[in-house]
Parts: structure tokens; sequence; C-alpha cells
């Protein structure tokens, strides 16, 4: 059974601290997955408060195509610095972790969506490895660059390598209405557009709305959650919310 995970960004960093690594919450995550069952996983963390204000501060989105070599380089760095320390204390903690740099595999079509190969991802899989992505800035069509979202590349590899599942962990338990209260499952976006809070700090990729929206256009049960739950999830089971379409 192969398994796509997303790591939010905001769970793993201090969203109003920039560059800054919440070190708890990435110990324990590295330790949910050292004692996860050894079928496939493949990981992708978010950005955070590495990749969200470097992106901002550049103007670059998920929808914007950017030129200037100096800023497709400083979020680089940015990412590069916080994916080194999350593939440091995924191999500490025991998990047969490897990077892929999404802007080696990946690049954005006219139309904004990604395309790029898994052959490698398949074979890092099939070798008993962990494939580690990220966030990242990949080449556009339109000769320039522009951001690939964590979530946006872990749902193209759930397609892409046909995963039985796809989850995304986040820094709340689900999502919330304005209540705050869990909202088990949603097939319509509509139904809870006006319930989804926007998120905390710099977000250059959506927020849970956006995720929520992605989700939906998925064949495949799409399940968020947090970290309480991040075991029970890997254990099998769907905590949080589920995302799927009627």
């Amino acid at each position: 059974m192969t398994t796509v995970l997303k790591i939010g960004g905001s769970l793993i960093t201090d969203k109003s601290d920039s560059h800054t690594i919440d070190e708890r919450m990435l110990d324990r995550v590295a330790a949910a997955i050292a004692g996860a069952d050894p079928d496939a996983i493949v990981l992708v963390h978010g950005g955070g408060s590495f990749g969200h204000p470097v992106a901002a501060a550049h103007g670059i989105t998920d929808r914007d195509i950017v030129c200037d070599p100096r800023a497709i380089n400083a979020v680089v760095a940015a990412m590069t610095t916080l994916h080194e320390t999350v593939l440091e204390v995924l191999t500490d903690a025991g998990v047969p972790a490897v990077s892929v740099p999404p802007r080696a595999i990946y690049r954005k079509r006219t139309d904004g969506t990604l395309e790029g190969s898994t052959e490698t991802i398949a074979e890092i899989l099939a070798a008993g490895f962990i494939p580690v992505l990220h966030g990242d800035v990949v080449v556009h069509d339109a000769a320039g660059f522009s951001v690939a979202s964590g979530d946006g590349i872990a749902l193209h590899l759930a397609g892409a390598l046909e995963a039985d599942r796809i989850g995304l962990c986040t820094g709340v338990a689900g999502v919330l209405d304005r209540d705050g209260k869990v909202i088990d499952r949603i097939e319509r976006f509509g139904e809870v557009a006006d319930a989804i809070d926007d998120p905390e700090g710099t977000d250059v990729t959506g927020g849970m709305a956006r995720k929520v929206q992605t989700l939906l256009e998925m064949s495949t049960p799409a399940t968020i959650f947090g970290i309480e739950q991040l075991d029970t999830f890997l254990a099998g089971n769907r905590p949080g919310t589920t995302v799927s379409r009627a």
C-alpha cells in the first residue's frame, strides 16, 4: 500500500517567526514515521516560516511567474535550509529518507497544472527508501518560475503513483468551522466556504481553503488531520476531516 503524506509547514515551523523550526513537532513527526508500518510512504513537507515569507517578500505565489534569478534563488535557499533540517531529523530517527528536489523533476504548464516524472520516486520506493519532497519553485512554461505548493506536489504524486491514500497533517485537528469544531466530512466546497478561516501567518499558496478545493478535485478520498492523529492515520485509519466528492 502506497501512502502520500504531506506535513504542513505550519506544523514543523513557527510561522509567526521567520526561519524558525518547531523542534518538538518535527521530532514527533519523525518518530511517528519511524514507527509506522513499513509499507511505502512518500513524504512532502511545506515551507512554513522559511519558504513562505521569502516568496512573499519577492512577490512570488503559486499563481505568479517570476524571472528574477535572485528571487528564485532566495526561495530555493530558504527551502533548502528547512529541507536539510527535516532530512537530518528524519534520518536521526531511523527513517530511510532520501531527498528529491521538486524543481529537478517538475514544471508547470501554462494553465498552472504540474507535470513531472515520478519514475525515480517509484524506484526509490521499490528500493525501500522514503522519498522526501517539499514546496518549491519550478520552471513555468511561460518562461519563468512559479511556486509549486507542497499540497499540489502531494496530490500530483498521489495520482501519478496511484497511491492508495493521501493524508495532510496540519497544525489543527482537521478542517475547522468558525466555532473551532472539526468538520467530519466535506463533499462540496460551497458547503463550508463561509466556515473556513483564513490561515495564520504568511501563506503564498492559499491556506486551508485552497487545500480543500484542490483535494475535492481528486477521485481518491483524502484526510486532513492534526499531529495528535498522525499515528492513527499511519496505522491505516482516517481521523480528522475526510475530503471527498459525493
